[in-house]
């Protein structure tokens, strides 16, 4: 083969889509004609869920429909909650998640599973995003041996989601900014989960398959583990000793060539993330009200400036939003699985468009190894 070979694909294009964009002259991320920062700033994270699944911005009946049926699909199984206390209590959150996806699969009709049209997918898909708060909450929570809480849909989606995080309803303020953080994550083009998990459906494998896919690649601290990174990259600063400690911090790991997570970006390189932009403003909301989150604020701010004078890089949305749940309270290891909860929403859209006008993914490589070879003379084969 004597094609050009893109390592990781490097701006190879493999798919015609209508469900995003990254616009980079525009520095827009476009979610079917609409700017993702401005749905942030706007609409609630039920009302992009919609956009991405049915193709349209809800209006108020649809948004009540949409937001009944959320609800009502939201609980979990018993036997989800059982496997989940059974599983070893060192077990990070996002493989119980993980296994719990898939252990879902099995409450569903087998030969709805089967069904390859896109109306069969749509109807699984939206059930694993509406239970995706109460799984990724169990799947912390039953770890530490305490309570699973049941959805609370009084207080929206995710208001209902810290709910079952942390046991108690939150400010409105707070809701909207994890609202705002799950919109900013619900969708980004053919980032490697949502690739992994066109990939799965392009071989007609159930929407839990896909899911589960995608997961397992949004585990890479290189994609969804960014954001746990990068809390403890601001609780390490802030022991060390906060704001005068961080350019320090940030210079001798520069020198030992390690890697400072929720920085640059595959696609965005050196152009500032339209999503970290926006979220800072809500990390000033928290400076404002309170003087531990703002010695935090500043302690970004001195990483973000050390960041450009020496590298030229730009936040990620990773960045901020890392330190963003921390500052709401949500657990280290927690910020990945809430990162696919939002996801989700972004992936289903990208699966229903696979089975829509569906070819097999199967890419090909460039082989350097030797060819010609024959077993050594004697050769025994073995007994197994």
């Amino acid at each position: 083969m004597t094609e050009e070979i893109r390592p990781g694909l490097q701006d190879v294009v493999v798919a015609r889509t209508e469900v995003s964009t990254l616009d980079l002259e525009r520095e827009r991320i476009v979610v079917r004609g609409y700017d993702l920062i401005e749905l942030a700033r706007t609409v609630r994270f039920p009302d992009v869920a919609h956009l991405l699944l049915r193709g349209h911005l809800p209006s108020s009946e649809e948004q009540a429909a949409f937001c009944r049926e959320l609800a009502d699909l939201a609980g979990l199984p018993d036997g989800v909650v059982d496997v989940l206390r059974r599983l070893p209590r060192d077990t990070h959150p996002m493989d119980a998640q993980r296994t719990a996806l898939s252990l879902l699969a099995g409450y569903e009709d087998p030969q709805a599973l089967e069904d390859p049209s896109v109306e069969a997918a749509e109807r699984a898909l939206m059930r694993i995003l509406a239970r995706a708060p109460a799984l990724t909450a169990a799947s912390y929570r039953a770890l530490r041996g305490e309570p699973v809480l049941e959805p609370n849909p009084g207080l929206g989606f995710a208001g209902s989601f810290l709910w079952m995080i942390q046991g108690r309803p939150r400010e409105p303020e707070i809701v909207a900014v994890f609202d705002r953080i799950l919109t900013c994550y619900s969708e980004h083009e053919l980032a490697a989960s949502t690739f992994t998990a066109r990939v799965a459906a392009s071989t007609l494998a159930d929407p839990y398959a896909a899911v589960v896919a995608a997961a397992a690649a949004l585990k890479g601290p290189l994609h969804g583990g960014a954001n746990e990174a990068a809390a403890r990259m601001f609780a390490q600063i802030r022991m060390a000793g906060g704001e005068r400690a961080a350019e320090a911090y940030v210079l001798e790991r520069l020198a030992r060539r390690e890697r400072i997570m929720g920085f640059g970006h595959r696609v965005y390189m050196h152009r500032p993330d339209p999503r970290a932009v926006l979220l800072r403003e809500d990390l000033e909301a928290f400076a404002a009200r309170d003087p531990d989150a703002a010695e935090m604020v500043r302690c970004y701010d001195v990483v973000v400036e050390t960041m450009a004078r020496e590298k030229g890089l730009h936040p990620n949305a990773d960045l901020p939003i890392g330190l963003l749940l921390h500052l709401i309270g949500i657990p280290v290891e927690l910020m990945t699985p809430i990162f696919l909860c939002a996801r989700i929403a972004g992936i289903a859209a990208h699966v229903l468009e696979q089975r829509a006008d569906n070819r097999l993914i199967r890419p090909r490589a460039a082989y350097e190894g030797p060819s010609g070879l024959a077993p050594p003379e004697g050769f025994t084969p073995s007994a197994c």
